[in-house]
């Protein structure tokens, strides 16, 4: 397939369904090859295991990924007790397994309630975080041993939905969970597993939800990018549709548009943050903050 250029393919974002198997650069991988595009990004990655809601951007708004990556996101998982494992998943090798018989259902949501609120949080060792560069990921690989450091998290809310026992030995909860960017949902699976003295991890994991976006809107990653190509809906948000849904709206007058357009700054609105600068007939203009009594271009989207 040759490649086109990136003008061709209207700015916007694609929310993807991710399936099983496939990471997050595997994706937009894909959607490049489908536009035939190069300028394709992710707003945080999923594991490989994980399905769900990925949002991408294509053209300039890859600007937007950094807004969209640091939302809140919502996941429904399953958590199994009863074994550890090296990578906090079911894709590890089982590091202990430690039987859960006598483990009654309030000692296990008792367990998870304490995982939620503000947590100092560790990140599996074969995490994507980067460690003097390099994924923690890729250190492991080779052979280094990996500690990393605790973060500051946020659980806003743990719901248990059904406790089962595949096993005599083991037990599986189906949970919702809503938090903040940067949480490790398996980190919960193995923090909840330790403190109840049987161990813990992930079965299943699929993100629902990041910000304003929902897998209910998303759409396979070849379908997705197609619409965004030829018009269509599936999937998609235009430039100027991503940004009123990620920032409130600041509406310009045409020569506040024309301002902005030349680096100019307009008079500030007192309100706080970045709001989406859309000019009369409904384009993005910009990204823009108060700066004292006026307003400057954090982000700037030329026309064309």
């Amino acid at each position: 397939m040759s490649r086109r250029p990136d003008a061709d393919v209207p700015p916007g974002l694609l929310l993807v369904d991710k399936p099983g198997g496939m990471t997050s650069h595997d994706v937009v991988a894909q959607a490049r090859r489908v536009l035939s595009v190069r300028r394709v990004g992710h707003a945080g990655t999923l594991d490989p295991m994980a399905t769900g809601l990925l949002v991408l951007g294509v053209g300039a708004a890859t600007r937007l990924l950094g807004y969209v990556g640091g939302h809140d996101k919502t996941y429904e998982a399953t958590i199994r007790l009863g074994q550890a494992t090296v990578t906090d998943d079911r894709e590890g090798e089982v590091l202990a397994t430690t039987s859960a018989a006598a483990l009654d259902e309030a000692a296990v949501t008792a367990a998870l309630a304490a995982q939620t609120g503000p947590l100092r949080q560790v990140p599996s060792s074969v995490s994507a975080v980067k460690v003097a560069g390099r994924r923690s990921y890729d250190r492991v690989r080779a052979g280094e041993e990996v500690v990393l450091e605790p973060r500051a998290v946020t659980v806003h809310r743990l719901d248990v939905h059904r406790v089962t026992r595949p096993t005599p030995d083991l037990v599986d909860v189906d949970v919702t969970v809503t938090c903040s960017a940067g949480t490790y949902v398996r980190a919960i699976a193995r923090d909840a597993g330790a403190a109840l003295g049987v161990g813990g991890h992930l079965t299943a994991l699929r993100r629902t939800a990041s910000g304003p976006f929902a897998v209910a809107d998303a759409a396979p990653v070849e379908e997705a990018g197609r619409a965004l190509a030829e018009g269509g809906t599936a999937g998609v948000l235009g430039l100027t549709a991503a940004a009123r849904a990620v920032f409130p709206v600041r509406t310009l007058t045409a020569e506040e548009a024309r301002a902005l357009g030349y680096g100019q700054r307009i008079p500030a609105t007192g309100a706080p943050g970045p709001h989406a600068a859309v000019d009369g007939g409904g384009r993005l203009v910009a990204l823009v903050e108060d700066a004292g009594t006026t307003a400057r271009v954090t982000v700037g989207f030329p026309p064309g």
